[in-house]
């Protein structure tokens, strides 16, 4: 791996080691390109990283598979407003200029090959792109994405859920290079009453027989509470829909981000 190559992955390891050694889990709060509008989106996303060791940036699609409907409800009022995948990277760079901490973006395939995976890599790596989070990629079907991903410097995280056999928990622990993302529960995003972390600690045990990169857990995490449950299992705390929920009813988002930040204390 070349010096360029190993850019992203560099970033969001320190991001993880640096949470670590302060004694918590790395809060990774995400929020849509381009949510509630794409004049807004910057203001908010550095509300986010003024708490965020990571951020998510979701790339705005109009048929996800993972998401539940409070993000997709604002992917499509994001894209109603003109984000499109293009966009999405500007807003990043835009960030870049102002953030030295990592950044990834949260894609499905389709839109990296509406650009083509070549183009779409080459404008990541130029808007300062860290790292991609790919739900909908068996890191086994599509070896393109993660070679042209690693060439441009950009790491790459696939996901494993309660219902990913050891076999598939192997493989997709070996494939990531940034970290690895774990589905809390069996379904879509969104913010849900308790937290169902039964199945968590066995899943992530197995997959760190694999892999030495941070495992983050999302899924279901609203407040303090639920974060801290999952940061004393997980090296990550992954926020998404609690945040698009708060910035919908008005709420103040500064705020829920540090409690969050605050329940990422182990």
């Amino acid at each position: 791996m070349t010096a360029v190559q190993s850019k992203g992955v560099a970033r969001i390891r320190a991001a993880f080691e640096k949470a670590k050694s302060e004694g918590r889990a790395a809060f990774i709060p995400f929020m849509t390109a381009g949510y509630p509008s794409a004049a807004a989106f910057p203001a908010l996303a550095d509300d986010l990283l003024a708490r965020a060791d990571l951020l998510e940036v979701g790339l705005p699609y109009s048929d996800p598979l993972g998401d539940g409907p409070t993000i997709q409800r604002a992917s499509e009022q994001a894209l109603a407003d003109g984000t499109s995948t293009r966009r999405t990277i500007e807003l990043v760079k835009e960030l870049r200029t102002r953030h030295d901490k990592p950044i990834v973006i949260m894609t499905y395939v389709n839109p990296i090959y509406a650009v083509g995976p070549r183009k779409f890599m080459e404008l990541a790596q130029e808007a300062g792109v860290d790292g991609l989070i790919l739900p909908d990629l068996p890191p086994d079907q599509d070896l393109e994405i993660a070679d042209l991903a690693a060439e441009h410097g950009i790491a790459v995280t696939f996901l494993i859920a309660p219902t990913s056999t050891p076999e598939r928990i192997k493989l997709v622990a070996e494939a990531c290079t940034g970290f690895l993302y774990a589905v809390s529960v069996t379904g879509v995003t969104g913010a849900r009453e308790g937290t169902a972390l039964g199945e968590v600690p066995a899943m992530l045990e197995l997959a760190r027989q694999h892999t030495d990169v941070p495992i983050a857990v999302g899924f279901g995490v609203k407040d303090a509470q639920t974060a801290h449950q999952v940061a004393n299992l997980a090296d990550g705390v992954v926020v998404g829909s609690a945040f698009i929920n708060a910035v919908r009813e008005g709420h103040d988002v500064p705020a829920l981000a540090k409690s969050l930040a605050d329940g990422c204390v182990r």
